[in-house]
């Protein structure tokens, strides 16, 4: 028998879908990023207000069902009293501000009693939703799979910097001279800007500084520093790019000789030095493959990914990472692992977008006058490509989608090597077959690595060499020592 009692205003799931709900979790036995399971037999949980939380402050919203015990392989206990337990969960409700507002629904079912409370997710410009008995900052939470958990300060701020439309990136740096900054890059941008404007080129320079917010309140702005400045760092030392090539597919892998990184650089100066100096880094530390297509036969040399939408994404880490205090002593960090590239970016995704949006619609933007700055210097065509450019580039290389994440305060770019299989084969066919030519004549680690183009020795003989070798299409001259530095490997 199911029977259901409404409460409140709203849609609220029917008996029948709380029913459909019951029988999931008995099924999948666990919670959700959208559901939390209460007992409540003995009486209504005390501390809810975590869960409502965490729940208001996500776009989905989610779902409380009261008089499951999860400590108890999920036995169906029902609750205690269906009337009063409605009564305290709303009395709790009311302790959060915002106030939340639930959608209650109840089920009878074997003869037991069963409560949802649908939690709606709260516009963003009235998050965090926090129990105004800890206050903002210690009463706010998000959900993390099925936890819920604390959000930092960071967290916290970012909602505020985002509903009073804070901009971090003309925040004045008082340690910043005009002086100081590179006056020929500055002389090229307002050369760029009055092209075409004949009304802000008779405007004097150093009124256009303040327009254009390269000064305020006569104070040198954090984005002209950023822009012009031949050296940030000075001034921000973590505003900077970390990038690193690692030994493997996981952080903590070690290479051939027991290094944590095959190559390790931090890329310093200012915006458009560092996107020069990034891809640099990564361009030496990619291989250039032979592509043959199998229908023309054409001949194609390619790197492990396009680089430019590897730019692409560089810029927009530059660009729209935050820029303010709570994150300015985080680097961008540019992570090359043996399968895949990351680009890691401080500061969560920016506003009303959500990540399956990204490259569909027009986003917010965080740093509006840095990102005028770098369209007027021709660093970026326009706003709003950068995604579809990288998705165009990925596809073209036939290479996996690229993958975009927001890790609580952390933008994170996933670049995977994974081609079609056809490439694959044409490329490992022709590539084994050469390298095992090669080796007909014994050779060192350094003349396989000069021969495959790569400056890591290590990175080539893990990647290419030993899979051959644990094939037995390679061998080694001394394999009862397989890190001896006078190894050699040949084929037979």
């Amino acid at each position: 028998m199911i029977e259901s009692k409404k409460r409140y205003g709203g849609t609220e799931m029917t008996a029948e879908e709380l029913y459909e709900k019951l029988k999931k979790i008995q099924k999948m036995k666990c919670e959700s990023q959208t559901l939390e399971l209460k007992t409540a037999k003995d009486g209504c949980p005390k501390r809810l207000y975590d869960t409502l939380s965490s729940f208001s402050n996500q776009d989905d919203g989610g779902t409380i069902i009261f008089g499951i015990d999860e400590k108890k392989d999920y036995k169906e206990t029902g609750v205690y009293d269906a009337q009063d337990i409605q009564k305290k969960i709303n009395e709790q409700c009311l302790q959060m501000q915002p106030v939340v507002r639930p959608l209650l629904t109840v089920v009878e079912k074997d003869g037991k009693f069963f409560v949802s409370a649908e939690i709606p997710g709260i516009d963003i410009t009235e998050r965090p939703c926090y129990y105004q008995g800890r206050g903002r900052l210690k009463g706010s939470y998000t959900r993390i799979g099925d936890s819920d958990e604390p959000m930092t300060e960071y967290e916290v701020y970012s909602y505020e910097a985002y509903r009073k439309k804070y901009q971090d990136d003309i925040r004045e740096v008082s340690r910043v001279t005009m002086a100081s900054l590179d006056q020929t890059l500055l002389d090229e941008y307002i050369n760029q800007l009055k092209k075409g404007k004949p009304r802000l080129a008779a405007v004097e320079n150093q009124a256009i500084y303040e327009l254009m917010s390269i000064k305020r309140n006569n104070e040198v702005t954090l984005s002209a520093t950023m822009m012009f400045s031949p050296y940030p760092q000075a001034y921000f030392p973590q505003l900077c790019i970390v990038a690193v090539v690692v030994p493997g597919n996981e952080m903590g892998e070690t290479g051939e000789a027991g290094e944590r990184f095959l190559d390790n650089q931090r890329i310093e100066g200012n915006i458009p030095d560092m996107l020069s100096e990034a891809l640099q880094f990564v361009k030496r530390n990619m291989r250039v493959k032979s592509i043959i297509d199998v229908e023309t036969g054409k001949r194609e040399d390619r790197t492990d990914y396009p680089i430019m939408a590897v730019r692409e994404a560089v810029i927009n880490a530059l660009v729209h990472r935050d820029y303010s205090i709570h994150t300015e002593g985080m680097p961008i960090q540019i992570i090359m692992y043996d399968d895949r590239l990351e680009i890691h970016n401080p500061g969560g995704i920016y506003g009303r977008i959500r990540i399956d949006q990204l490259g569909k619609v027009q986003p917010d933007t965080r740093n509006p006058v840095l990102a005028s700055e770098l369209e007027v210097l021709g660093i970026t065509e326009n706003r709003y490509s950068g995604i579809p450019t990288i998705r165009r580039e990925m596809k073209k290389y036939n290479l996996k989608e690229p993958e975009f994440s927001d890790e609580r305060g952390s933008f994170i770019v996933k670049f995977y090597k994974m081609a079609a299989k056809n490439e694959i084969e044409t490329m490992e066919d022709d590539e084994i077959q050469n390298l095992l030519l090669f080796c007909k004549t014994p050779r060192t680690r350094k003349e396989i690595a000069e021969y495959l183009g790569l400056s890591s020795i290590t990175y080539a003989i893990q990647k290419y060499v030993m899979p051959l070798v644990e094939d037995g299409k390679i061998k080694m001259s001394i394999p009862e020592k397989p890190k001896s530095p006078k190894q050699l490997y040949y084929s037979e």
